[in-house]
């Protein structure tokens, strides 16, 4: 009988001539896992404290050191890290290094698909590098890299993300406001008036009491704050329409002449979606999250809907734009198509033809075609 014998690992393809090197990035520590040419399989560790940026540009010299002892070669770094809470700014630091840096989707990532799957830092780090390997091999569809937003791309999205939020914060006082009446018998009050200081001193409780002093303070407190988001997000309104003015670009100006679409939604569309750049029509739908995703095994067959992936400020503005489009544009093609695909299920689908209308009407947004 003839005794097994151990394959030895295979060595690094040296003719990729590069370090590849993952970053799992946290609060406290950045571990930074390597596999170099010249040392088989085996990857290497290294933990570098949060924000440590020159520590992690030594901790790269010192790999490339290393590497061109073994291997006689002067090897570039390539570097990969996932989309998370701390932005692109290292990437930006990277690239500036002349280090070749990739952002990935880490959804793109391909998993196990046990019911307890096993995750560390280390299982992640090591995943992402076999990722990337197969990448510079040109492997296709091994993950998804991100297109980095330049700076001032990503300041643009700035004004309708604060917007949104001091919209929401007025809302929670206004909530709370008409919640403290309530459970005092009153109803009807309406915070957002111009006259709310003078109806708040004309309440009274359900029994016919003045309104109790700390809940009449209370509430006062509450309109300042309201008085204070109206302020900004007046003043947010007034940059947002500033931005849309200055674009070197028609495509603003083409959005705010279609019936239907004002400020805000052009300005939504413009800096969440459609001021990027996009290489085909798929791509412009998957950054939407309005990409199709089919369920096909044997004689299975069926499609799961959109797949929400994408933005979801640009995916919800979307579908609302489409419900706009019906009502003011009702004698263009894709209205018409919409109402015959409605009629052809006897109106049971309608939500489903809008967002599929949706898909229809991004790519001629984002060409300037409608």
């Amino acid at each position: 009988m003839q005794a097994n014998s151990t394959k030895a690992p295979a060595p690094i393809r040296v003719d990729l001539a590069a370090i590849f090197v993952s970053l799992e990035l946290s609060r406290s520590k950045w571990l930074v896992t390597s596999l170099s040419p010249g040392r088989g399989e085996k990857m290497s560790r290294h933990i570098v404290s949060a924000g440590d940026v020159p520590g992690l540009l030594d901790h790269f010299a010192e790999l490339q050191r290393k590497a061109e002892e073994r291997t006689k070669h002067n090897l570039r770094i390539i570097c990969i890290q996932e989309a998370g809470l701390d932005g692109f700014w290292i990437h930006r630091v990277l690239g500036r290094e002349g280090i070749e840096s990739y952002v990935v989707d880490p959804a793109s990532i391909a998993t196990s698909r046990r019911r307890r799957r096993a995750k560390t830092d280390r299982i992640d780090g090591e995943a992402l590098i076999r990722a990337l390997l197969a990448y510079s091999r040109g492997e296709p569809r091994v993950c998804a890299m991100l297109r980095v937003p330049t700076p001032e791309e990503e300041d643009r999205r700035r004004l309708v993300r604060e917007r949104k939020a001091l919209t929401n914060e007025r809302i929670r006082h206004v909530n709370r406001i008409k919640g403290l009446l309530f459970s005092q018998g009153v109803a009807g009050y309406e915070p957002l008036k111009a006259d709310r200081r003078k109806c708040l001193d004309l309440l009274a409780t359900g029994d016919g009491r003045p309104l109790p002093p700390a809940l009449r303070a209370q509430i006062s407190r509450e309109l300042d704050r309201i008085e204070l988001l109206i302020q900004q997000i007046k003043a947010v309104e007034e940059e947002r329409d500033a931005m849309l003015a200055a674009a070197d670009v028609p495509t603003p100006a083409l959005l705010l002449n279609l019936k239907g679409i004002g400020p805000e939604f052009a300005a939504v569309l413009w800096s969440e979606g459609l001021s990027r750049k996009f290489d085909n029509r798929r791509q412009v739908a998957a950054y939407a999250g309005l990409a199709p995703t089919p369920w096909q095994s044997g004689l299975i067959n069926y499609e799961q809907g959109v797949s929400k992936s994408g933005n979801p400020r640009l995916r919800s503005t979307l579908v609302q734009v489409a419900w706009l489009w019906v009502r003011h544009q009702p004698n263009s093609t894709l209205s018409q198509w919409f109402r015959t695909r409605v009629m052809q299920s006897g109106g049971r689908y309608k939500k489903t033809a809008i967002v599929a209308l949706a898909r229809k009407l991004l790519a001629p947004l984002k060409n300037g075609l409608v």
